[in-house]
Formats: structure tokens, C-alpha cells, sequence
């Protein structure tokens, strides 16, 4: 019995190890997300550029748009920011949710760094993003032209995620949306 005793470490050690190796397996950008094929969460919130203007979900009806989760002291965003800023410079329509910021420094970083942002609502109490199920900074989400929200991208956007993953599902998106329309007009 007393050798047994010996190998209690070794037996609890392995199933622990077991599980942490499963848990650093896990994608943290393939995180699932209780929002996809949901409308964007309600909001009322006021925009980065204009305190006194307060925007709400309606925004995302009409296009198929990205809604960018971003914060000055988010590191990865600083990252992100320039390829945002080419994407809208091509035409996409993004929109921000300064997330957990200072809005002056928010706004000081859009004025310096160039904002790519339609509009960017201040979300400092971190509401919509909880509704949104942030993890954390950046996150980009895919939303329909009817406010569905229909994929979630967890870190930096750069030119391979745009390319393999979030421009063919727009590209997609926006044909369905056309057919849908041609649909009605016959």
C-alpha cells in the first residue's frame, strides 16, 4: 500500500494534463458565437464622432456590412486598424463599437490613425458588448443587409482572413440579397 501511495501525483497529474492540452487545442478565433443567424443586439448609443448623436441596430439594415469590435488600448487593434482603413477605402461599410475606451483618446486615435468607420458607437460600460458575446478586442462580425449577424471572427482581420474567410461570405451575402430582389421585381 505504501508504494501506491507513490503514484497519487502521477495519476491526478495525468487527466489534468490531459485536459490542459485539450484546452490549448481549442482556437480561440473558432470560438462559437450565440449571435450567429440573430439580429445585432438592441442598442441606443451615442457615436465616437458625435456625442450628441445616438444611433441604434437599424443601422445595419440595407447592406451587408462588417461591425468591428475595437479599443485604443487594444494592441492587436493597432495591428488591425491599417487593413480596416484599405477595406474602406474599397467600399466595405464597416461599423465600430469603441469598446471599454476613453472617448477622447478614441477619438484622437480615428483623427491620427484615419477612421475606416461609417460610424462608431461608444459602448464604455461594455453593454453591447456583452450582448454581443465579446471576448475581448478586436472581434469582427458579418452582418446581413437585414441586421442578421451570420459569422464572428475573433482577433485581427488581415488580408488572409479577408480573403479566406469574410470576403466570399459578403460576396455571398450581397448575391443572395440581389436575388432576392430581382425576386420581387418579377
Amino acid at each position: 500500500m505504501g508504494r501506491f501511495k507513490l503514484f497519487i501525483p502521477l495519476l491526478v497529474f495525468i487527466p489534468l494534463a490531459v485536459l490542459f492540452w485539450r484546452g490549448l487545442s481549442i482556437d480561440p478565433a473558432h470560438m462559437p458565437s450565440a449571435l450567429l443567424d440573430q439580429p445585432v443586439p438592441p442598442f441606443s448609443l451615442a457615436t465616437v464622432r458625435d456625442p450628441e448623436r445616438r444611433v441604434d441596430e437599424t443601422q445595419f439594415r440595407g447592406k451587408v456590412s462588417l461591425l468591428n469590435v475595437w479599443a485604443t488600448w487594444c494592441v492587436a487593434c493597432r495591428v488591425e486598424h491599417p487593413f480596416l482603413v484599405q477595406l474602406a477605402e474599397q467600399g466595405v461599410p464597416i461599423y465600430g463599437v469603441n469598446y471599454k475606451d476613453d472617448v477622447e483618446a478614441a477619438r484622437e486615435w480615428l483623427k491620427t490613425l484615419h477612421d475606416p468607420y461609417i460610424l462608431s458607437v461608444v459602448d464604455s460600460d461594455g453593454r453591447l458588448g456583452i450582448d454581443l458575446g465579446v471576448f475581448g478586442a478586436p472581434e469582427t462580425y458579418v452582418v446581413d443587409a437585414e441586421g442578421i449577424i451570420r459569422y464572428k471572427h475573433v482577433g485581427v482581420v488581415d488580408e488572409r482572413v479577408w480573403r479566406q474567410k469574410i470576403a466570399p461570405l459578403m460576396a455571398s451575402l450581397r448575391s443572395d440579397k440581389l436575388s432576392s430582389r430581382q425576386g420581387e421585381d418579377n
